[in-house]
C-alpha cells in the first residue's frame, strides 16, 4: 500500500537520486539506499569501508518487494520467511542468477529480512520498496543507536530519519535458508 505522505515522496526522490538514509531498526540505526541503484550501493560501501564481496542485507515489509532478487518461493516458504522476519532473523536465500553482484557480493545467495519492526516496516511500505540495510557505522566500529550519533558519524552525507531503535542489543540473526545453519 502506497503512503502519499509528503515525507515518503521526499524519501523516494532522495533514494532514486542515489541518496543514502539512516533509519531505526530492531537493534541499531541502519544505513540504507535503493538496492536497484549501483552508484548508491557503491557510495554506501565506501562510506562504511565495507568490501563489496561480503554482500548486503535487503529489508522489506513483504515478499514481493524482494521477489525479483530471489528464486521463486511457494506460499508456505513466503510464510516461513515472514515468520522468521518477525523474529528479527535474516535469511540467506537462493538468489536469481540476475540478482546483482553489488548486492549479493561473491555469494549465490541474497540476505533478506522481512521486518516486523514498526518504523522500518512502515518505511518500506511508504517508499514501496525493499531497502539495503547494514548497520550505521564504519566497519568494525560500534553501530549508532541514536539519531544524534548518526548525525555525528555521517554528517550531511546521509539523511538521518528520526526515531527510536528497538530494544534488541544484538544484530539480527543470520541463517542459511536451505540448511537452517546459523551464520551470525
Amino acid at each position: 500500500m502506497y503512503c502519499a505522505h509528503p515525507l515518503y515522496r521526499r524519501i523516494i526522490s532522495h533514494l532514486r537520486s542515489g541518496g543514502l538514509i539512516a533509519y531505526p531498526t530492531e537493534s541499531c540505526y541502519g544505513l540504507g539506499c535503493d538496492p536497484a541503484n549501483p552508484g548508491a550501493v557503491r557510495r554506501l560501501l565506501r562510506l562504511k569501508g565495507r568490501p563489496q564481496h561480503k554482500g548486503l542485507i535487503l529489508i522489506a515489509s513483504r515478499y514481493r518487494q524482494v521477489a525479483r532478487y530471489l528464486r521463486p518461493l511457494t506460499q508456505a516458504e513466503q510464510q516461513r520467511l515472514t515468520e522468521l522476519g518477525a523474529q528479527a532473523t535474516t535469511c540467506l536465500m537462493p538468489a536469481r542468477n540476475s540478482a546483482p553482484r553489488w548486492l549479493r557480493g561473491s555469494h549465490d545467495t541474497q540476505a533478506v529480512r522481512l521486518t516486523s519492526f514498526p518504523f522500518t516496516r512502515q518505511l518500506c511500505e511508504g517508499v514501496r520498496s525493499a531497502l539495503v540495510s547494514t548497520s550505521a557505522n564504519h566497519s568494525g566500529m560500534t553501530p549508532a543507536r541514536t539519531f544524534a550519533q548518526c548525525q555525528r558519524m555521517f554528517g550531511s552525507r546521509v539523511w538521518v530519519l528520526p526515531g527510536l531503535v528497538g530494544k534488541s542489543r544484538k544484530p539480527s540473526k543470520i541463517i542459511g535458508w536451505t540448511d537452517g545453519k546459523i551464520v551470525r
